[in-house]
């Protein structure tokens, strides 16, 4: 474990940690942000796109720990990052169908999370992106309560029936042209929340391709993923409007 403390632009103190600990069969290594002071806070798990953790999403949890959370950036692949798009498919495509391994995933970021003394474990909300956001998706669909699910990239459906196990508001954003989150997809997401009862919002980003919002992906070379800078800058203000809503921080 290591503890990195800076001070931020907006002369907030923030401290980091990696957290080591074990889910799906690998030992995951996470990013633990940690606003300025001593007091309980309101807490965000933080999952990362299919290629896994990388300085993305621990950059947006030290970001939600400038505007006072607890957040938790999650590992998805034992600390490996899978820059490889055969060798991401290979080990997300069977995690993707597999709602227990996900929820397996989920829930041992989300004790390591509740286990932090400076996060309230009743005010939690939960983060993703891509398969990150499946698995938050899957936590709210397995009755977890948590304040917000916000999901960008993640439209995906569950089990009959399960949806009804979400207890709290769930937004989702997505790029108009993403191939892998195309209409039909957007419908049945759509159609399982609103039969569930499920308070949801969708946000769809005229022209934005896939991973939209992950700066990286501008030097991938692949048909339907693409950054654009200006809807990933609206996609986050839409996820901290919804932590703000949902979730607020009280100094």
């Amino acid at each position: 474990m290591t503890t990195d403390t800076r001070h931020t632009p907006t002369t907030r103190t923030v401290t980091t940690r990696t957290i080591e600990y074990a889910a799906d069969g690998l030992t995951m290594i996470g990013h633990l942000a940690l606003p300025a002071g001593v007091d309980r806070r309101p807490a965000v798990l933080v999952g990362p796109e299919g290629v896994g953790l990388s300085d993305v999403e621990r950059r947006r949890a030290d970001a939600l720990a400038e505007l006072g959370y607890v957040a938790l950036a999650f590992d998805l692949h034992g600390g490996r990052y899978l820059g490889d798009p055969e060798e991401m498919l290979a080990r997300c495509m069977p995690l993707l169908a597999d709602p227990d391994r996900m929820r397996g995933i989920g829930h041992a970021a989300l004790d390591v999370l509740r286990a932090e003394p400076r996060a309230d474990p009743e005010r939690i909300a939960a983060v993703g992106y891509g398969t990150g956001g499946a698995i938050a998706l899957e936590l709210g669909r397995d009755g977890v309560d948590l304040r917000a699910i916000a999901t960008v990239n993640a439209l995906t459906t569950g089990r009959p029936g399960e949806a009804a196990h979400i207890r709290c508001p769930v937004w989702a954003g997505v790029g108009s042209e993403d191939p892998i989150m195309p209409p039909a997809q957007r419908d049945a997401f759509t159609a399982e929340m609103q039969a569930a009862g499920v308070d949801w919002r969708l946000a769809v980003y005229g022209g934005a391709l896939h991973a939209f919002h992950h700066p990286t992906v501008e030097h991938v070379v692949r048909p339907g993923v693409g950054y654009h800078p200006l809807h990933a800058r609206r996609a986050w203000r839409d996820v901290v409007d919804l932590l703000a809503e949902c979730l607020p921080v009280t100094d």
